[in-house]
């Protein structure tokens, strides 16, 4: 790839390397957050910058090797559409945003402590699930298996899941019931079944 960058929407389905710019159009009447990815009569949204891939000035900088993916967002005002890199690795990286099951491996206070397959077991607050209060607290024990989305995931804090959405439901999210079975499965597989 060239140093000064490619568009974007060129190297979906090819292979990128980590310090590959990749540019974005943007247009001057629009803020660094909404974007319009394909030709003037697109809706405009906001672009979401998935694994292997930072913000850098006017695009992306590749973070790690692997092939370019983009999804579009559902229709509407509000379509944009999102970039990642999917690679094969062995272990999940906590994003922000991620929809994750885990397995309560232990209770510390106000907090349990959820194993969602990262380096490191995600914080989830007994106040992040719909209802909860002091008094109401939710009846969570350890091995029960939570289905929940994270609201903190960066390499320098520790992950913290919520089981509510930004209104305060919870959209199925919560402790899953005693019936059934967990597969462990690999990253790859995941990526791509969302895609369908």
């Amino acid at each position: 790839m060239a140093a000064r960058g490619v568009p974007a929407e060129a190297c979906v389905g090819q292979v990128v390397l980590p310090g590959d710019v990749l540019l974005l159009p943007a247009h001057p009447d629009e803020d660094a957050e909404r974007l319009r990815l394909g030709a003037s009569a697109a809706p405009r949204g906001r672009l979401l910058c998935g694994p292997g891939l930072r913000r850098s000035g006017a695009g992306l900088l590749v973070t790690k090797c692997g092939l370019l993916r983009h999804r579009q967002a559902g229709g509407g005002a509000a379509a944009g559409g999102a970039f990642w890199v999917d690679s094969q690795q062995k272990r999940y990286v906590p994003v922000k945003g991620d929809h994750v099951i885990g397995i309560v491996t232990a209770k510390a206070g106000d907090v349990f402590k959820v194993d969602v397959g990262g380096s490191e077991q995600a914080s989830l607050s007994y106040l992040a699930f719909e209802g909860a209060t002091k008094r109401n607290r939710p009846n969570v024990q350890v091995g029960d298996l939570i289905y929940g989305q994270f609201l903190v995931a960066n390499k320098d804090m520790e992950p913290e899941m919520v089981c509510i959405d930004s209104s305060g439901r919870a959209s199925g999210m919560g402790v899953i019931g005693q019936d059934g079975f967990l597969f462990k499965v690999s990253l790859g597989l995941i990526r791509n079944r969302q895609d369908v």
